[in-house]
């Protein structure tokens, strides 16, 4: 690592030392030294933070068990196709001894105890490996900051980074007491007996008891101090493929989504916003919808959005589609998707941005360089597209509300809702049933907020408040559209010997604790925008990369990724273009500068073999390859492509990860697929367009995703490893763009470096 400079911690951090000290007074209340979250007794809870039911007992807060021996496991994060109910169990029941067969879940209910600890890890400013002592403080105060800030939050990859600790703890705590209370039984030592398949065992001769048989006598023995964790070698269900909890309801049809849910007395509402970011409403006249039989209500909302309440759905849809709101279209009106790339491409020639990372004097290397190699990439604004779309159930009644609402986040629309309605937070009960899709778009509180607010003009009546398909295209919180600019020069062995690069891109940051938790709100370096880009794992002597942010009037937020999506894409592609400049195989130019990342070679060799690297491609196809790190994995990617008059076909996709330690091999592989899809339709056909102030694709045949008849056949490999886990929902998606481009460069000779990807004939 280099000397600290005057603009940068450690030469890889943007912040003064003062502005250091201040960022975490502001998150954590003080820069707190060594905490690393909360101590692991707090994370374990206490058997009253898991209420029991019935005949239900609570060990902990992660723990119930009933007489008939289910066990029943809190489970925090919300359940979006990617299987962290499954994940998340399986720590508590590896640990407790369960059978997998008498496992449940159950939706934890919001409580500090169940904090996301290592979510704002991702904001960290410091290189993936720096394990330097202000790394370290940065760490451990970021997560103290997340449990003071109680973030109930499933964001970031961060689910089973973040429960490994806790939830195993609580496995493990379930356990001892079980076994004291099955010791005072047999009255013999602890010592002396075992759990197995939910059974304790004990002394020969003797029948060994059920955990619904000990559970009572167990909740009455005292905490534990001391806990032992299982070695990797006696897990029995981490590491294997085990039943989802979410599927069996999922096919037979019992699964409770947003939009399925229907307390008694349910009236609906549709909802338009103004088409112009920025504008307002004029006027409006809400006799037309007035007139249509079952249309309740029809009112503005507030100055950006009108409503209509009914009977059902589909009443509510046409009382909105006769009314006319005159729209004040403000100063966006002529607001073009040209002017805002212009407006990224000015922010080169302004400013200098804020250095996230400096190493040696790219910049004065490059200046003398008698050969500069340098480009230009982009990307536009992406939507979110969730299959089932923005939706959210309210009832405010007797001075408390009730909101059932498919979030990532229900901590933090807890507390909108309370705002919106006039209450102490602890007057909101929150339901969190499953989500159809969130991708970050669920992070966000809009719609907890519009719904609780219609709430109250509903007499008590829950009211359900569904946005259609062209409101949630068109009012989108975006992945942020962006520019990059690269400059280079190679030493004598055709490696890069200085590289400076600068992104230009609205703050996801800023946006979206504007939006959330607004007295947070500081205008100051922004890592979300820069991931990706500034940690670079390839050794370079001389290196820059700086952020500029430029605001404009579209609003962004967390996708997929998040910075990582695009700036994989500039990276990868980028290094591509200096391993042709050296007439170098592109798998050996990356191997030569990762000597000291042996578990980055290993993931990339792993890709390379099992896409045939460097093996004849069939006849009018090409490979491509990409690495890349984020989320505390690291993910490799060869694609094999080719052209069909003109369009671009993906036939295979080759993918290894290192994600530490896998704890359902199934899960880690489906979202693999997942996360290369979702990239991939980005890739192809991608691109959220502005015309005169507004969004010009609507629906899904303007905003278009991969189909089944175009899916690559995709081939993974996950590397063993006895790393704690690291993320896994997110990863897969930042090197699919990069090496799909790369592969069209191979086929073709054009280097594309704009997405979507658009072959010129």
């Amino acid at each position: 690592m280099s000397p600290p400079s005057p603009d940068a911690i450690g030469a890889h951090a943007p912040w003064s030392r003062r502005g250091f000290l201040l960022a975490g007074a502001a998150a954590g209340g003080g820069l707190l030294v060594g905490c690393g979250g909360a101590a692991p007794a707090a994370r374990v809870g206490q058997g009253s933070d898991f209420a029991p039911s019935g005949d239900q007992v609570a060990l902990n807060a992660w723990v119930k068990i009933t007489p008939d021996d289910r066990v029943i496991v809190a489970v925090p994060r919300s359940e979006m196709g990617q299987g962290v109910h499954t994940g998340l169990a399986m720590l508590v029941a590896d640990e407790l001894d369960a059978r997998w067969d008498q496992v449940q879940v159950e939706a934890a209910p919001i409580a500090r105890v169940y904090s996301n600890t290592a979510l704002l890890l991702n904001v960290s400013p410091f290189l993936p490996d720096d394990d330097g002592l202000l790394a370290r403080l940065t760490r451990d105060s970021l997560q103290t900051a997340g449990y003071a800030l109680a973030l109930q939050v499933t964001g970031g990859s961060s689910s089973l980074r973040d429960a490994w600790e806790p939830m195993r703890l609580a496995g493990a705590a379930a356990r001892h007491q079980l076994l004291q209370a099955a010791a005072w039984q047999w009255q013999v030592p602890v010592s002396e007996l075992r759990v197995r398949d939910g059974l304790v065992h004990g002394p020969a001769g003797r029948a060994p008891l059920r955990f619904g048989a000990l559970v009572q006598a167990a909740a009455q023995q005292a905490a534990p101090r001391e806990l032992r964790l299982k070695p990797r070698a006696e897990r029995r269900l981490i590491g294997q493929p085990v039943p989802r909890t979410d599927v069996p309801a999922k096919v037979n049809g019992q699964a409770v989504f947003g939009l399925d849910v229907r307390p008694e007395g349910l009236v609906y509402a549709a909802i338009a916003h103004c088409p112009v970011f920025g504008g307002q409403l004029k006027s409006l006249d809400p006799a037309p919808a007035l007139a249509l039989q079952g249309v309740l209500q029809a009112f503005a909302l507030n100055a950006q959005s009108v409503v209509v309440v009914a009977r059902n759905s589909w009443l509510a849809q046409q009382g909105l589609l006769r009314l006319a709101p005159v729209w004040d279209e403000g100063p966006n009106a002529q607001l073009q998707s040209s002017s805002i790339s212009a407006r990224l491409r000015q922010a080169f020639d302004q400013e200098d941005g804020t250095r996230f990372r400096h190493e040696g004097d790219a910049v004065q290397v490059l200046a003398d360089a008698k050969t500069r190699i340098e480009a230009e990439y982009e990307v536009p604004f992406l939507a979110h597209s969730a299959l089932e779309p923005v939706n959210c159930t309210a009832q405010v009644k007797d001075g408390r509300v009730t909101v059932w609402c498919g979030s990532q986040a229900p901590s933090l629309a807890r507390m909108k809702a309370a705002e919106v309605a006039g209450v102490d937070s602890a007057q909101v009960t929150f339901e969190v049933p499953f989500l159809g899709g969130g991708f970050g778009r669920r992070l966000e509180s809009d719609m907890v907020e519009e719904a609780v607010a219609i709430a109250l003009r509903t007499g008590g009546a829950p009211v359900k408040l569904t946005w259609s398909r062209e409101e949630d295209v068109q009012h989108d919180l975006y992945r942020p559209a962006a520019v990059s600019r690269f400059s280079a020069t190679l030493d004598p062995q055709g490696l890069p010997r200085a590289w400076r690069h600068r992104v230009a891109a609205p703050s996801i940051g800023l946006d979206t604790v504007r939006r959330l938790m607004p007295r947070l709100a500081l205008d100051s370096p922004d890592k979300n925008h820069i991931e990706g880009a500034f940690d670079l794992p390839y050794a370079i002597p001389h290196l820059e990369v700086r952020q500029l942010r430029v605001a404009t009037p579209v609003p962004v937020g967390s996708w997929r990724s998040v910075g990582h999506s695009y700036n994989a894409f500039f990276t990868e592609c980028f290094l591509d273009e200096l391993a042709h400049a050296a007439r170098q195989d592109p798998l050996a130019y990356r191997l030569a500068m990762l000597a000291a990342k042996p578990r980055h070679r290993a993931v990339l060799q792993a890709a390379a073999e099992l896409g045939d690297w460097g093996q004849p491609a069939p006849a009018g196809r090409a490979r491509g390859l990409a690495l890349h790190e984020s989320f505390g994995a690291l993910c490799a990617q060869v694609a094999e492509v080719s052209l069909d008059a003109g369009r671009v076909r993906v036939h295979r996709v080759a993918c290894a990860l290192d994600c530490g330690t896998v704890v359902n091999p199934d899960s880690v592989d489906a979202q693999l697929q997942s996360a290369i899809v979702y990239g991939l339709s980005a890739a192809l056909m991608g691109e959220i367009t502005l015309k005169n102030g507004r969004v010009e694709q609507s629906n899904f045949p303007s905003y278009d995703a991969l189909r089944m008849a175009d899916m690559p056949v995709i081939r993974t490999r996950l590397m063993p490893s006895d790393a704690p886990p690291g993320g896994v929902g997110e990863p897969g998606t930042p090197p699919i763009a990069p090496a799909v481009a790369n592969a069209l460069f191979a086929l073709t000779g054009q280097r594309l470096r704009r997405l979507p990807l658009r072959p010129q004939a």
